[in-house]
């Protein structure tokens, strides 16, 4: 079953329909009064768009939306095998994959707040059109902090087989022209497959543009771990590539080589390495490790851990980060030309 509406977008080969909220009518009285704005309860617009996203889009025992942490609208996503995924409009932010087991593998900070005042921390977040700060924008970009529309859902690529996905669409508009003033459209693509998690992200310089775009992106995925702090807790599949160490010197980002697992406990961890391998393995302490497989379009891994610059209460020991990215290096497209990037998760024994 796939569950589409009014076509929105062309990227490329795939395609990305809209759903189109109804808009509530104006309710006229015979008595004048002052004009003012109506603007709906938080709640209640909430409760509106999961009713709406159910109508389009809902696929039932795979995909169906509900008000999650704060009310705020978020997608489940079920396999048949047990295992499920949770992605919530507001940045489209992957919260939650859980092995069928029960077992879940993503972290969300105890300090997430979950009214819109600040991105969702924790989970996947997505960093665009900046990673990292900047002058321009608060640090990330903006893509993490507004909500996106969903545009598509499917659960039968294989019959056999259903992987359940939803697909998300935001467009510029002018909260973001605010801080960069061009033209975008992006899709992100969450698939729940038997025994992986696929993200999928794609940016297209709309037709109709003058120039190119550049940009720079990253999935900020936090990954819960035993202990940060143990020598069992590392990063392997880095050794020999070049990494900026930005917990040293901001400002001096030459770059030098790994040389060997990465393991956390000591100080801040915040390293950006180049040009890596499609996979990384973050031990995790149970004996297994995750699998992030850049499998397409991203350049660079980051690793993460702020250890006592988070909190002092050891919040730092429950994740590390591994983020699939494209930094090093601006992204630049011409006029109707497509970005795309996919990650796969995967759990593997050791």
């Amino acid at each position: 079953t796939t569950r589409v509406m009014s076509l929105a977008m062309s990227l490329g080969s795939r395609h990305a329909f809209a759903a189109t909220l109804r808009v509530p009518k104006r309710v006229g009285t015979n008595r004048a009064r002052p004009a003012m704005r109506v603007v709906p309860r938080a709640s209640a617009l909430n409760e509106r768009i999961v009713q709406d996203a159910n109508a389009a889009f809902s696929i039932p025992g795979s995909v169906i939306f509900e008000e999650g942490k704060g009310g705020l609208p978020v997608c489940k996503l079920t396999h048949k095998n047990g295992g499920t995924a949770e992605v919530y409009l507001f940045g489209a932010c992957v919260t939650s994959w859980c092995q069928p087991s029960g077992d879940e593998v993503l972290f969300v900070r105890p300090d997430a707040v979950w009214d819109k005042s600040k991105p969702i921390s924790g989970g996947i977040p997505i960093c665009f059109p900046r990673f990292g700060p900047s002058p321009e924008m608060q640090q990330h970009g903006f893509a993490r902090n507004v909500d996106w529309v969903v545009c598509s859902s499917s659960a039968d690529p294989n019959p056999d087989d259903p992987e359940p996905s939803v697909m998300f669409k935001l467009k510029d508009n002018d909260y973001t022209r605010e801080m960069w003033d061009v033209g975008f459209e992006a899709t992100y693509e969450v698939t729940l497959r038997r025994d992986k998690l696929k993200i999928e992200f794609c940016v297209r310089n709309p037709p109709g543009a003058e120039k190119p775009i550049d940009f720079t992106a990253a999935v900020h995925t936090y990954v819960e771990v035993v202990d940060a702090a143990s020598p069992e807790c590392l990063v392997r599949g880095l050794k020999g590539k070049r990494y900026v160490d930005k917990a040293i010197d901001t400002e001096n980002l030459a770059p030098e080589p790994c040389a060997g697992d990465v393991t956390f406990g000591t100080g801040l961890i915040d390293r950006v390495f180049q040009e890596t391998e499609p996979e990384a393995l973050l031990h995790v302490g149970t004996g297994a490790a995750v699998s992030v497989e850049n499998t397409h379009g991203w350049t660079d891994t980051v690793v993460w851990n702020p250890h006592e610059t988070l909190d002092k209460e050891g919040t730092w020991k429950k994740f590390v980060c591994v983020e699939s990215a494209a930094i090093s290096k601006k992204v630049t497209l011409d006029p109707e030309k497509v970005w795309r990037a996919e990650t796969n998760l995967c759990v593997i024994d050791l």
